[in-house]
């Protein structure tokens, strides 16, 4: 089957989505060690034929590259190299890890497992996944994080 994978890249870990056959919703998969992730892709690809990748592109709140953008980059060289034929995109990850954190509050996860960041990670590829499936589908659903009100990007969740 066909399928969308979203990436969260990171030096150490590498959070991964897929989408479902018919391109509607985004799941989480898992985290891996980030030297090891074309292997896993390749492993995945076995199974399944993967006809794009989403990958999160880090800037800041301004607009301007993160410090983390470099990394990405010259992961973009290497997935390109080992799937030439598979197209690649590049989404906006601002809020992701703000948004993996109130899916698992939301979802009723505890807090100590919400601390654990391989979470955090393969929840936020599928918030990127997502993100761009919704805004190139044209749905709704879609976060364009230039919209965010800057007192709700630093809002904090209160305790209960």
């Amino acid at each position: 089957m066909e399928r969308l994978i979203g990436i969260d890249y990171g030096r150490k870990r590498t959070g991964i989505a897929a989408s479902d056959p018919l391109r509607i919703f985004a799941s989480a998969l898992e985290t891996v060690d980030s030297t090891k992730i074309i292997e896993y892709l390749k492993n995945y690809a076995k199974n399944e034929r993967i006809i794009r990748f989403i990958v999160g592109w880090p800037v800041n709140m301004d607009g301007t590259p993160s410090e983390a953008q470099s990394d990405v980059a010259s992961f973009l060289q290497t997935l390109q190299k080992a799937f030439p034929d598979v197209p690649i995109e590049k989404e906006d990850e601002r809020f992701t890890s703000v948004l993996a954190h109130q899916v698992m509050i939301d979802g009723g996860m505890k807090q100590k497992d919400r601390r654990d960041k391989k979470s955090v990670d393969k929840i936020s590829a599928a918030i990127i996944l997502q993100s761009w499936m919704d805004r190139t589908s044209g749905a709704s659903a879609a976060i364009d994080p230039t919209s965010v009100p800057e007192s709700l990007s630093k809002k904090k969740t209160k305790r209960r």
